[in-house]
This record gives structure tokens, C-alpha cells and sequence, in this order.
């Protein structure tokens, strides 16, 4: 069963941009008390009540600007600092004392707020050309700066290019993760392509290719041909589909996974399936029970999620198709189903002449899949573990083992 993978891009600006929002709102009110409780002080207080007028609509107004990078705009970032700039500027023309003192410019900490949007958006570049233009027209406002009005100055200076460089990293950290994200799908729908055309068309081909060459005549011609098309499919899969640094060793379900899909139409059906949607393993495991193969299982339900029941199956499936293969048609295969609380055990042994030394790595060197991907695969995908052991002359044993995700009882997942 095809699973699709979906990349979810985190953003790290958002967060930064709500900020920001809450950042303008809350000294917008600051500024408007400051001059509200030193209104008396101004020499003329019409002019400053008119800019704080436009400060209090501008920043309302404006509040779904400051939302997201789309729709922070260059226009708008640019009127934005044009305000501030002009309240700087405008402060020693409402309060004369204001050019030979220390205290705050009209927009006050609200400066900063216009600053770090530049920052936000574009960077520390932009963080550096804002920041640049409000050092400028603080001096400029100032006549002779203080100690503490260069203090300021710098500060603002160097806090918003290190929020513009910050920004900068995060938004490559996230490209590159969300590219890691993309990668690591395409790579798990690759290997489970790869596990499709190897349990099904490269089965079939090789199939063709022996009955082929044993009928003879034109036969033989169509088995060849099959021949050289399963090679060259096989060597596409190792080389394009997965890493060829993988151990693989080749496999086919054929009729065997037909069984699975039975359990599983069953299961569609709505047979067999625990309250919680659970499946039974054993359910799934009995098709492959016959002369050559005995099945062991405990008394109870082996309950799973349904893709690891479905995966467990298919692996065991393979393992057994890996002995009708090597071992040969007469040979003996026991399943044995372990059920615990925390995982699943499933032993699939034979009593064959065994893997002999060196075969696992030949077939790596052969493009060959079975072990790596319908076995080590599919458990791998499951987060569970694959253990081979194999004497020549006493057979081979496959471990299958499937971590149980904890299930809620039903009393306390409605609480």
C-alpha cells in the first residue's frame, strides 16, 4: 500500500513577526503616555499631539503589515521608517530642552519596532541600512550627542544586524532542513518502489526466463530476452532506487503475498479487527502455514497497527520465499510468533544447507534485494530490528522483531 510523505515547512519567522506586532502595539502606547504625563514641558504640544495622531493610526492601521514576510512590503517599510524618522527629527522643534538633553524623541522605543522589521524581512543588510538612517538623524537631532544618546544609537545599531543575521541563519536552516525532509521522502518511496518491482516484476521475469530455457525453441529466445531485462531492471534499482552500499539479497513474494492481500480484504471488510482498529497478526500469518511450513502462534490475539501487521506479514512472506528459493522445494520452514507487551517476535527457520560464508556479500555486489529491502526494509521502516543467523549445513533463522506502540485504554483516551 502506497504511503505519501508530506513535508511540513516549520517557520521560524512567524513567531518573530507576532513579535513584532505585540513589539509596535506595546511602545506605541508607551510613546503616547510619555508625552501624555510630560505634555506641559513642550513648547508646542499641537504639533506633537498631531504626530502622535498619525503614530496611533498609522500603527493600527497597519497592524496586518506587520503579519508575515508577504505582505511586510518595501513601500510599507519605507513610509514605516519615513515616520519614525520624521519623529526624531521632529522632537527638538516641539521641545527645544529636548536638543540639549538626553530625553526620549517623540517615537521613543517605537523606532526600534520599524528597525526590526527591516531586520525580519530582509536581513542584516537591511537591518544595517535602517538602523544606519536612525543613528544619522538622532545625531542630527541631538546637535552635540551625549555618552548615552551614542550608547542608544549603537545599540540599536547592533541588536537589529545581529536580529538580521539571526533571521538569515534560520531561514537557511530551514531550507535546508525542509530539502533533508524532501530527501528522506523520495528516498522512502523509492525503496518502497523498489520492493514493489522486486516482489512482483522481477519475479515474473525471472520465472519467464526459467521455464524459458527449459521448454526450449522460441521459448528459449523469450527466456533470454526476460533474462537480460531482468538484469538490467535489477541493476537500475540497485543503482538509482536505493544506496548500493546496502547489503541485498534477492527475494520475490509471488503467490505468497496474494494471501497477504486476502487478510487484507478481510480486514477492509471489517473482519477480524480489534475495537481500536487493530489488526491480528495471526490472521495474517495463517495463509502461509502448509505441508512445508508450520506455524506456531501464541493462543491470543497478536493485535498491531495495521501497517506493521501488513509489513511483519510481507517480511515473513519474503524470508519464506528466500527458502523455497535457496533452500529448495523440500525443505521445512517453522514460524514461531512471540507476543510481549513491548514488541512482537516473529522466528521464520528452515532446515536448508544454510547461507555459506560470503553469499550475503556476493549478492550486495549483485544488485540483489531481498534481505535489504523486503526483510531489513520493511522492519527498518517499522522501527524494528532484522537478525540473520546461518550455519552452512544447519539451516537459517530470521528474527523479526516489532517495537508495540503503547494503545490508551478507551476510559482514559475520552477523559
Amino acid at each position: 500500500m502506497a504511503r505519501r510523505e508530506r513535508v511540513v515547512r516549520m517557520s521560524v519567522e512567524q513567531p518573530l513577526w507576532r513579535a513584532l506586532t505585540a513589539y509596535r502595539l506595546l511602545t506605541m502606547v508607551y510613546a503616547v503616555l510619555i508625552f501624555a504625563f510630560g505634555r506641559d514641558k513642550f513648547e508646542r504640544p499641537w504639533l506633537a499631539l498631531g504626530y502622535f495622531a498619525l503614530l496611533v493610526v498609522w500603527t493600527v492601521v497597519t497592524l496586518p503589515k506587520v503579519a508575515g514576510a508577504v505582505s511586510c512590503t518595501k513601500r510599507f517599510l519605507g513610509v514605516d521608517l519615513t515616520i519614525a524618522l520624521v519623529g526624531i527629527l521632529l522632537t527638538p522643534v516641539v521641545d527645544v530642552q529636548a536638543r540639549h538633553m538626553d530625553g526620549p524623541t517623540l517615537p521613543t522605543i517605537w523606532t526600534a519596532g520599524s528597525v526590526l522589521a527591516f531586520a525580519v524581512k530582509g536581513g542584516w543588510r537591511w537591518a544595517a541600512f535602517a538602523s544606519s538612517l536612525v543613528a544619522v538623524a538622532n545625531l542630527i537631532g541631538r546637535g552635540t550627542p551625549s555618552r548615552d544618546t551614542l550608547h542608544n544609537v549603537l545599540l540599536v545599531w547592533v541588536a537589529s544586524i545581529a536580529i538580521g543575521y539571526i533571521v538569515e541563519v534560520a531561514r537557511a536552516s530551514e531550507r535546508t532542513l525542509a530539502r533533508a525532509l524532501e530527501i528522506e521522502a523520495a528516498t522512502r518511496e523509492r525503496e518502497r518502489l523498489a520492493r514493489d518491482i522486486h516482489d512482483s516484476v522481477l519475479q515474473v521475469l525471472a520465472m519467464v526466463q526459467r521455464r524459458g530455457t527449459a521448454l526450449g525453441g522460441e521459448a528459449a529466445e523469450l527466456g533470454r530476452m526476460a533474462g537480460e531485462q531482468e538484469v538490467a531492471l535489477r541493476t537500475l534499482v540497485s543503482s538509482g532506487l536505493v544506496p548500493t552500499t546496502r547489503a541485498s539479497e534477492d527475494s520475490a513474494l509471488g503467490a505468497v503475498v496474494r494471501t497477504v492481500e486476502d487478510a487484507e480484504y478481510e480486514y477492509a471488510a471489517g473482519d477480524a479487527t480489534d475495537e481500536d482498529g487493530s489488526w491480528d497478526l495471526r490472521t495474517l500469518l495463517a495463509p502461509l502455514s502448509g505441508s512445508a511450513v508450520t506455524l506456531a502462534e501464541p493462543g491470543a490475539p497478536v493485535l498491531l497497527r495495521p501497517a506493521a501487521a501488513r509489513e511483519l506479514a510481507a517480511a515473513v512472506s519474503a524470508a519464506l520465499d528466500n527458502v523455497r528459493r535457496h533452500a529448495g522445494v523440500g525443505a521445512r520452514s517453522w514460524i514461531l510468533v512471540e507476543d510481549s507487551p513491548d514488541e512482537v517476535i516473529v522466528t521464520v527457520r528452515d532446515d536448508g544447507p544454510g547461507i555459506p560464508e560470503g553469499r550475503l556479500a556476493q549478492a550486495e555486489g549483485e544488485g540483489r534485494l531481498g534481505v535489504a529491502l523486503s526483510i531489513r526494509g520493511r522492519l527498518r521502516e517499522l522501527g524494528g530490528t532484522t537478525e540473520l543467523i546461518s550455519v552452512p549445513g544447519q539451516g537459517t533463522e530470521v528474527e523479526l522483531k516489532v517495537p508495540r506502540v503503547p494503545r490508551v485504554p478507551r476510559g482514559k483516551a475520552e477523559r
